[in-house]
């Protein structure tokens, strides 16, 4: 059958044989081998491979009390509603209760025991990707358009670090967050949980996979997501899962399924409401997540397949600045940099893109029956996107309304890839894609309406004139 694929006659050099390569290595027969370039970072993966999982994975849900999405008679006419913050700067409440003086102690000295561990998982994890991505950028050739990203990337990331440290420091310090729950037993398969201050009742919950280009990807990429939600009363589960090399898009897609079977099935553990799990993924998280949930859908219309979540368990998806239809994204990726045999290996190889393309997927005869089982889509996507163009987002919309999904895709004027997930959220104030989803999800909870309509307005993270630098040079 023809590939799909128009032809592309510049080639960047050496990257055919860094993919045959990489994928060479991904293909190795060793299941316990999480990095797949060279043997020189065999002691970072044993040290992040001896961490013991501390929580079990699930194996089965319970289907009962589960509150279908086409229940929810608020969710499609509250895309326009704009809400405030809800959130106070009172002293932070504690998660769980104390048992005295002596309980209060041994808690501090566990916090500070799990504190030094996760920094420490934290820091092997990052030193792992980042090596990763320069033996990578070695087999590509680093030329001038590497080399004018990188430096765009390092002032780009210069002019937002105030908002950065701001975060960061909510994220190692902050009470309201667990950090490094295990899921599974890759090295990855850990996510964040980022609690609102009440524990009055239980939460609406939403499950993040982050984005990254399929190759940066980490789950404190969602700390401003998860940190901004928790103050409107919103439980966030920030989904880590392995990156290329370490792993291709099947892996992703394996280990965002995991992460979001724990949260089904555990979160009530945690004061979540299993009735109210929204998916939500930014950039390559968004393509992951989609995947992710059209797989399973599959799967339920398939006979003998073993599942530990279900997609009735999801109230809606959300997909921000995504891209689902790979076939058209394969050429305007390697015109950005992102090579097309690198991009092909990633996606485990051309003949893959069909499965992993959703918006290609939903129209095949033999999927009806998966896709009438998927929850209302919501796509958001800024106009003014270079990474991934807003056509990405609106053209899965309509694919999904034909084909019989409740869709929509929600487009901001003017917004770039970056805006939407990064320097809106920094610039305090008023955010309308952050109104638009804390909206749906508070649809049909008048009494979270009522605190969302008297929230104070967001703090400010970062100036405004570095805002607007960092945006006219970033390299997204």
């Amino acid at each position: 059958m023809p590939s799909q694929i128009l032809p592309v006659t510049h080639h960047h050099r050496g990257t055919e044989a860094a993919a045959m390569l990489i994928k060479a290595e991904i293909e190795r027969d060793d299941p316990t081998t999480s990095l797949l370039i060279s043997s020189e970072y065999e002691d970072v993966e044993k040290a992040i491979t001896n961490i013991k999982p501390v929580l079990s994975r699930t194996s089965s849900y319970n289907n009962n009390n589960i509150t279908s999405p086409n229940d929810s008679p608020g969710l499609g006419n509250c895309y326009q509603q704009r809400r405030r913050r809800s959130a106070s700067d009172n002293s932070l409440s504690s998660l769980s209760g104390s048992n005295g003086s002596g309980a209060a102690s041994s808690a501090g000295g566990s916090r500070r025991h799990s504190f030094s561990k996760d920094v420490g998982r934290a820091a092997a994890e990052t030193f792992l990707v980042t090596r990763l991505s320069f033996k990578l950028l070695r087999y590509l050739g680093v030329g001038y358009r590497w080399i004018v990203r990188f430096l765009a990337l390092g002032c780009y990331s210069l002019l937002l670090l105030p908002g950065f440290i701001q975060v960061g420091c909510h994220y190692f310090f902050s009470s309201q967050v667990r950090r490094g729950i295990v899921y599974g037993d890759q090295p990855r398969n850990r996510l964040d949980l980022y609690f609102p201050k009440s524990s009055d009742g239980p939460k609406p919950v939403v499950a993040f996979i982050t984005g990254g280009a399929w190759i940066i990807g980490y789950k404190a990429w969602g700390s401003l997501l998860g940190q901004q939600l928790s103050e409107r009363d919103i439980i966030v589960a920030c989904i880590d899962y392995r990156n290329f090399p370490q792993g291709t898009i099947k892996d992703m897609v394996k280990d965002a399924s995991q992460g979001i079977s724990f949260v089904c099935n555990n979160i009530s553990e945690y004061g979540g409401d299993p009735d109210r799990i929204y998916l939500m993924g930014q950039s390559a998280g968004a393509h992951i997540a989609a995947c992710t949930l059209l797989e399973q859908a599959i799967k339920e219309t398939g006979e003998g397949e073993s599942t530990t979540w279900s997609v009735s368990q999801i109230r809606a998806y959300f997909g921000l600045s995504g891209g689902y239809n790979l076939f058209d994204l394969v050429d305007h990726f390697h015109s950005r940099g992102l090579y097309r045999s690198i991009f092909l290996s990633i996606m485990d190889g051309e003949e893959s893109l069909r499965q992993y393309s959703p918006e290609v997927l939903v129209q095949d005869p033999n999927t009806r029956h998966a896709v009438s089982l998927l929850p209302p889509i919501i796509l958001f996507h800024g106009t003014a996107d270079y990474s991934i163009p807003a056509d990405a987002s609106k053209n899965f919309a309509n694919t999904l309304q034909r084909v019989g999904v409740r869709a929509e895709s929600i487009l901001y004027e003017g917004k770039t890839h970056t805006d939407l997930f990064l320097q809106d959220p920094m610039r305090g104030g008023k955010d309308d894609m952050f109104e638009d989803i804390v909206a749906i999800i508070h649809a049909d909870d008048q009494e979270a309406r009522a605190k969302d309509a008297v929230a104070p307005p967001r703090r400010r993270l970062v100036p405004e004139f570095m805002l607007k630098l960092a945006r006219s040079i970033s390299p997204f």
